[in-house]
């Protein structure tokens, strides 16, 4: 791996821990103005300090990341279908490598969708996406989607998934946490970030996805809206990263989460639900 490739990883995987906490900003390429995330500036400035990367398009980070940030920016590459259309498998690369370096990204992410219709297409994607990573010394996230199939995200499926896009080439994976976790690690030879998926019934319940994940190999989360919907977004990442970086239990999880609301937790206006 080139020295610029190790660099850009260890901006966002931070040597110290070996884990990172990425903020996942990226839902409106298509779900639109998602709860909380109407207005992405007001929701990103004050977990920017907390971020060890943020993923997002280019049109956020355009319009709504302070230029000045030195929080690396994992750009979200890939779209073409939303939430109202017929699937959200038919997606393609829809920001050229170019523009991804013109905005001095960290790495670049696209999805795919094994065992759709689209597999193939999703796949070539993500082999193309390589090809100029590695030209560029730019590494690639690839993220494991399973469109509106949520009961995919078994073991048995996630590994098949993680294992083709390490094989293809992907500098590290985001992928679901599930049962048997471990064996979705075990065969996959680059780092797994989970996803932190819809949001949550309760703060405690997005605490354990993070330390079960943690526990089991992952090296770090890429989590959004059980960060930025909760009534207390910076407390939550607070927490989340005592999990990621200092091996935190639920419980002192927990405990930092209750710390952080009484001292630096803006509370973010409550809009309506769409």
């Amino acid at each position: 791996m080139d020295w610029g490739m190790k660099n850009r990883l260890s901006r966002i995987i931070k040597p110290s821990s070996g884990h990172a906490v990425m903020l996942a900003v990226d839902h409106g390429y298509f779900m639109g103005p998602t709860h909380k995330l109407e207005e992405p500036r007001k929701t990103i400035e004050p977990l920017l300090p907390y971020a060890d990367a943020i993923m997002c398009t280019r049109g956020v980070l355009r319009t709504s990341v302070d230029p000045k940030t030195s929080v690396p920016i994992v750009l979200r590459v890939s779209g073409g279908a939303s939430v109202i259309g017929e699937t959200l498998t038919n997606e393609a690369t829809t920001t050229s490598f170019k523009d991804a370096i013109r905005l001095n990204v960290a790495a670049v992410a696209l999805s795919i969708f094994v065992g759709t219709q689209h597999e193939h297409q999703t796949l070539r994607n993500l082999g193309q996406l390589v090809n100029l990573g590695e030209d560029y010394g730019i590494p690639v996230l690839a993220v494991t989607a399973v469109g509106k199939e949520l009961e995919k995200r078994d073991s048995r499926y996630l590994g098949l998934a993680c294992r083709i896009a390490a094989e293809l080439g992907a500098h590290f994976v985001k992928t679901y946490f599930c049962e048997d976790f471990g064996k979705v690690v075990k065969g996959c030879p680059v780092p797994l970030v989970v996803a932190g998926g819809p949001k949550l019934e309760t703060e405690l319940d997005a605490f354990e996805l993070a330390h079960d994940a943690i526990a089991e190999g992952a090296i770090g989360v890429d989590m959004g809206r059980n960060i930025w919907q909760s009534e207390h977004p910076v407390a939550m990442i607070t927490a989340i990263r005592e999990i990621v970086h200092n091996g935190a239990s639920v419980r002192e999880a927990q405990q930092a989460f209750e710390e952080a609301k009484k001292t630096k937790t803006p509370v973010l206006a409550k809009t309506p639900i769409r």
